[in-house]
């Protein structure tokens, strides 16, 4: 699949559910309303979507939610999707997770042919984690980063900025991570959905992240590249990767080869844009896929060259509606 600008979509995140059992600050409301179930994709039509890609050259496949690991039934989603690692038409299976279930599924996920997963940790003061997520327990996200390591699963830590909030956090959360084997990465927090403050007062450039690291550890520019965003270097202390994302002070979008699709079918060429496709309907429509491609190559034909991302005084709303759980974290 080539989009309009040259690139070569080859990365699938989708999301299988918008429910979490964490309500972060800077990703959701307090008192969220989630979808209806007999909107959400079935496992088996999630499957059929997954594989239609796959088909079309998609190389690597992110599950996400909400937090995937609480949807009912998701092992048999990981284990059906496995076969694409197996003859080779899929390089990478994986997923992002706030950590919850991962003491429960981490050795499942394994032997699904799982290598890698991204899981996200903003701080490890626990009353702030606790804060942060509205009542997540650090201790028990720990407990699923230990499983997780002794099923042999490559570990990256997520850590959104957010000024005036774990500022004194970064260089301990590295120190932490390279004790451990983690990678780690910060991202710049992403204007999606209304939520209950003003993300003016969250919003802190990686660039800052960076100086603020650069006190305590010796980061190295490198060329590494894991199939996303995040632009890396290295720790010369522990020999670990520290990336930055940086979707509002310094856009990716220029090698942007990602797609999403959310738990309802809905197609979203741009994470920063609302332009989208409809692929539960063709989906559901017929028992070929005829239909379902001719909606995918009409969509890909309009992915756009980049993003919208703005915050600044006077602009502190959300760019868009949406919330970053609807399309996956």
């Amino acid at each position: 699949m080539i989009d309009p600008n040259g690139r070569n979509i080859t990365y699938l995140r989708v999301s299988v559910t918008d429910r979490c059992d964490f309500r972060c600050v800077y990703c959701m409301a307090e008192d969220m309303t989630f979808l209806p179930k007999s909107e959400v994709l079935s496992l088996e039509e999630l499957d059929r979507l997954c594989s239609a890609f796959v088909a079309k050259g998609v190389k690597k496949i992110r599950l996400t939610g909400g937090e995937p690991l609480v949807r009912r039934g998701i092992m048999g989603l990981f284990e059906s999707l496995g076969r694409h690692l197996k003859n080779g038409a899929l390089e990478e299976l994986t997923l992002t997770t706030n950590g919850s279930q991962l003491e429960k599924y981490a050795s499942e996920l394994a032997s699904h042919g799982i290598k890698r997963i991204n899981v996200s940790i903003d701080t490890l003061d626990s009353e702030k984690f606790s804060q942060i997520t509205r009542g997540g327990r650090l201790d028990q996200v720990k407990r699923g980063l230990i499983a997780a390591t002794d099923a042999g699963l490559h570990i990256k830590i997520n850590t959104v900025a957010l000024k005036d909030f774990n500022e004194n956090q970064f260089s301990g959360l590295v120190g932490w991570c390279g004790k451990r084997g983690y990678d780690i990465t910060f991202i710049e927090t992403m204007p999606l959905g209304e939520i209950d403050s003003d993300r003016i007062t969250q919003y802190l450039p990686v660039s800052k992240v960076r100086k603020i690291l650069e006190k305590d550890w010796t980061l190295k520019d490198n060329n590494y590249n894991s199939g996303g965003p995040s632009r890396y270097t290295s720790v010369a202390e522990t020999g670990q990767y520290v990336g930055f994302i940086s979707p509002l002070s310094h856009n990716f979008c220029a090698t942007c080869n990602r797609i999403r699709v959310t738990c309802t079918g809905k197609l979203y060429m741009c994470l920063g844009q609302d332009d989208n496709a409809d692929l539960r309907a063709p989906l559901r429509a017929s028992e070929g896929n005829e239909l379902l491609d001719n909606v995918i190559d009409e969509a890909i034909g309009r992915k756009p060259k980049s993003h919208e991302f703005v915050i600044e005084p006077g602009n502190a709303g959300p760019a868009l509606t949406r919330h970053m759980s609807v399309t996956g974290g």
